[in-house]
């Protein structure tokens, strides 16, 4: 029984697939907080020349 156990690998690909989920999940989070702050500077920096380009 406890050899029956150790080599049953049916669980290790449900591990594998969580593994890849996170790893996933924390590039498309990381990716989208790069992207925000791109989006802010690049506004920011366009509403200070428009502010600029009126005085």
């Amino acid at each position: 029984m406890i050899r029956r156990f150790l080599n049953d690998e049916t669980g290790a690909t449900v591990v594998e697939y969580a593994l890849i989920a996170v790893v996933l999940s924390l590039m498309i989070v990381a990716g989208v907080g790069r992207a925000a702050e791109g989006l802010t500077f690049l506004f920011a920096d366009n509403n200070s020349r428009l502010a600029n380009a009126f005085k």
